[in-house]
């Protein structure tokens, strides 16, 4: 997943159309760069941040179980951080962690954001106050 990447394969940002978006939108997706790799290992999903900016990530193997808080990973460019962990997913799965959760909740969903954060830490309470994010749905068959 990228914006500006020469010869590239995957899924470019860059072709999407900007029409009527705000220049906040347009900025930030300019940072995008390289982006980032998704990688498919025996363990799990790792998203390597190929760009010049921090992206951040959220999904249900990376909050604290138990926990209402949301956890949002700050991932800085050039670091890897294992987004869905197929193990941990297998336990959640067991449990009844969906139900400590307000509103729709997807438990194979990792949702990552473009240079802007979000969460208890940040003035974004939500990703979708971000200017750039994107919500990946994983098959969990291996």
């Amino acid at each position: 997943i990228f914006y500006d990447l020469p010869q590239g394969t995957g899924f470019c940002l860059g072709q999407l159309s900007l029409d009527q978006r705000s220049s906040t939108v347009q900025r930030t997706r300019g940072k995008i760069g390289y982006g980032l790799l998704l990688s498919k290992e025996p363990d799990g999903v790792w998203a390597y941040n190929r760009s010049q900016h921090p992206i951040f990530v959220n999904s249900p193997t990376l909050d604290v179980p138990g926990s209402r808080s949301l956890v949002v990973r700050k991932v800085m460019p050039g670091y890897s951080i294992k987004v869905f962990d197929y193990e941990r997913s297998s336990m959640l799965r067991q449990g009844a962690e969906s139900e400590l959760l307000d509103g729709p909740y997807d438990p194979n969903s990792v949702r990552i954001s473009f240079a802007k954060g979000w969460g208890p830490c940040y003035s974004r309470q939500f990703i979708t106050s971000c200017p750039c994010w994107l919500e990946i749905l994983l098959n969990n068959h291996r």
